[in-house]
């Protein structure tokens, strides 16, 4: 039977080619193509650890594992990955080769052991000798029984020690590259006008003869690779544990769990290559992926600032609602107010978490945390908080992946000060975005606090694209604290989440309002009535909400898609009566919020939310969407989004062929939509303090100005 949709893996290595593909493009600056491809580099390190480690064990288990929520067998979708990338790092090779040409075009070189002149070659040995050489310690493999714990974020370099008069057999040693303690960037002494950057390993190769003069070998070769392992943290069922202590256990499993990729340099010695395949317990078939010199692009995105031309990125600037307060708290109380990262800055957050732990009035803050900065002023301000006697309840997610120690870390904090937390429900993780202050004024109690669709993370605000709503609406308010009631109550069962009458959480009702509000657009359609919708999210994959989509799509809705990563619907059929729009917007920042949007026969529905539409987030996280009732809000939000349609310079079409190409319109003005964003909201920003000033800009004298 032919597949409805396409493979979400696959769908999601074609998202990580449009990253790819920024790296690729001449237009980008140089600092930032490089950025690029370290964000792709990391990228596909988390997809090996977790996609690539499921299919695994789920390839391992066969048939006998039920609601997989997979297109076709594990097998095959391996098999097809493993094509891919294959590919993307062909392809990543040529851009890195390309984009290094272009670093010399600038007078910056990457320059190895062999390149360095007379006064580098001191600088180098100093360096290794004060900065280096504590860090490392060789191991000789072939005289341990097995192969030792190998981290999996860390590079390594394969050494292969011999003689050059063969009096000496051959020996093997691996070498930890200890970026993380050293940093794996080392500028150099220059010539004028140049910079110079060695790479940390390359450091070490310089001094493979002093680190190994004890055995007496003359000739030293190495080579760099890198493992990545299974990032799954099981959780046992065993009732006489704790969940803290799951997931410390989980966390210390994770350390051993089973290599599922093994990238090394293509010029590996034929003889090191086996004996490290062979005690990985791999075989060449198997996500063995040869690649160039260098690995573990990831620290590229801290490619050191050696750049004549800096990055034209703009601060955030303050929403036009506040840039005359004192207080957020007195307007918020006031009005709603909607703030668009990273457009607009994250301060008022945090000031408003600052004035209510000062605030005689407040009483008490609850918010969810999933993930945090790491120097938090989110969790500075609770502490804050509790300090001057209000009382705080932190509802903390302590499996948000890849941020589990750091969570457990902030937990202790957080008690230690008197904070509540919260550490989740089983077999459900809380996703949701939200903030309530309850504050006492004159016997009166007032909610007021936030629904968000991004991280409370201030150092991710200045980069990803998110929509946090402040608000003191009683409707939404009161939904906001029964949600927490349900977290701190989750034993009465989800009686407080049914209950909700303007926020729709998950998992109780959002994909059953879903399935109402696509049903309604496709009758109206149906009786020739106009019907749209339109859609912003990161992860599109749920099948039986494509199936929905595919049925409005067929009765003639309008349907409009903006999905940052995981697509696997079939935009193109020759069964739709109007063609589906889809995009994907790849640049500077990434997109990150979720937009809803249903015509609803004129009487359209507008809504923010925390979930993708993805089995996960409808059926197993606590999630909320909010509907937006201001309706000044809504008209800001429904014109970035069509700002983002329009966009003919960072978009990709998603088509059933996975092809990215770029949405192209001669005919049209340039428009980069995370440029016109800002320019747009900048510019209401402007109007709102001088009235009597005209707008330039086309789409914000057509909208709401």
């Amino acid at each position: 039977m032919k597949r409805k949709t396409i493979a979400r893996d696959i769908s999601w290595l074609s998202f990580n080619g449009r990253v790819l593909q920024e790296a690729a493009d001449p237009t980008v600056p140089l600092r930032e193509r490089i950025k690029f491809l370290g964000i792709f580099s990391n990228n596909m390190d988390e997809f090996f650890r977790v996609r690539v480690a499921t299919l695994k064990r789920m390839n391992e288990f066969g048939r006998k594992l039920k609601n997989m929520h997979l297109e076709q067998a594990p097998g095959k979708i391996l098999d097809e990955i493993q094509q891919v990338v294959l590919e993307q790092q062909q392809s990543f090779n040529t851009i890195w080769e390309s984009v290094r040409r272009e670093l010399e075009k600038e007078k910056i070189f990457l320059v190895n052991e062999k390149q360095l002149n007379k006064e580098q070659q001191k600088f180098v040995q100093t360096y290794f000798e004060e900065e280096v050489r504590s860090n490392i310690i060789p191991i000789m493999v072939e005289n341990v029984p097995q192969l030792p714990y190998l981290r999996e974020k860390s590079l390594y370099l394969g050494v292969v020690l011999s003689r050059r008069d063969q009096s000496l057999r051959r020996k093997y040693s691996l070498i930890e590259v200890p970026s993380k303690s050293v940093g794996r960037f080392c500028k150099l002494p220059s010539p004028e006008g140049e910079q110079h950057i060695i790479l940390l390993e390359d450091v070490i190769r310089f001094n493979l003869k002093s680190i190994f003069s004890y055995f007496g070998y003359d000739r030293f070769g190495s080579w760099v690779f890198k493992i990545t392992k299974d990032a799954e943290i099981d959780l046992d069922n065993d009732v006489s544990t704790t969940m803290i202590q799951k997931i410390e256990k989980g966390l210390r499993n994770r350390r051993k769990g089973k290599p599922v990729r093994f990238v090394y340099d293509k010029e590996m010695d034929d003889g090191l290559l086996d004996f490290l395949i062979r005690k990985l317990n791999l075989s060449r078939k198997e996500s063995v992926i040869p690649g160039g010199r260098i690995h573990n692009f990831r620290h590229f995105m801290d490619f050191p600032d050696v750049f004549q031309k800096k990055s034209a990125r703009k601060k955030p600037f303050q929403h036009q609602l506040l840039k005359h307060t004192m207080r957020v708290t007195d307007v918020v109380l006031e009005k709603d107010i909607m703030l668009n990262f990273p457009y607009h800055s994250f301060n008022p957050v945090i000031d408003l978490l600052r004035e209510a732990a000062i605030d005689p009035e407040v009483t008490a803050i609850k918010i969810t945390a999933y993930r945090l900065a790491s120097n938090s002023k989110v969790i500075n301000a609770l502490i804050n908080a509790v300090r001057n006697g209000k009382q705080v309840t932190v509802m903390l997610e302590l499996r948000a992946r890849f941020d589990e120690e750091a969570n457990l870390e902030w937990k202790e904090r957080l008690e230690e000060e008197g904070v509540k937390v919260l550490i989740g429900i089983p077999n459900m993780k809380v996703h949701a975005k939200l903030l309530m202050i309850k504050k006492r004024v004159n016997n009166h109690t007032i909610h007021y606090g936030f629904v968000s669709t991004g991280n409370l993370n201030e150092k991710t605000a200045h980069v990803y694209g998110d929509h946090c709503l402040l608000t003191s609406d009683r409707f939404i308010m009161a939904d906001v604290n029964r949600i927490f009631n349900y977290l701190e109550n989750p034993k009465d069962g989800d009686k407080f989440l049914k209950a909700c009458k303007t926020l729709i959480p998950c998992p109780t009702s959002l994909r059953r309002e879903l399935y109402k509000l696509v049903n309604k657009e496709i009758r109206n359609a149906r009786a020739k009535k106009p019907a749209s919708i339109t859609l912003k999210m990161n992860s599109l994959s749920d099948e039986d909400l494509i199936n929905k989509l595919y049925d409005a799509a067929r009765a003639g809705v309008e349907i409009r898609l903006i999905i940052r990563g995981i697509f696997c619907m079939y935009s193109e059929s020759k069964k739709f009566k109007i063609p589906v729009k889809a995009v994907s917007i790849i640049d500077e920042y990434l997109e990150h919020a979720r937009v809803f949007i249903f015509h609803n026969g004129g009487d359209e529905k507008v809504y923010i939310s925390s979930a993708d539409w993805m089995v996960r987030n409808l059926d197993h996280r606590v999630e909320a969407t909010c509907p937006i009732l201001d309706d000044k809000i809504r008209r800001v939000l429904k014109n970035i989004l069509e700002i983002q349609l329009r966009d003919n310079v960072k978009a990709r079409i998603l088509d059933n062929e996975l092809s990215n190409r770029y949405v192209r319109d001669r005919k049209q003005k340039k428009v980069r939509s995370q440029v016109e964003t800002y320019q747009y909201l900048h510019q209401k920003t402007i109007i709102h303090a001088d009235p009597a000033h005209s707008p330039s800009m086309e789409s914000l004298a057509a909208s709401d100005a």
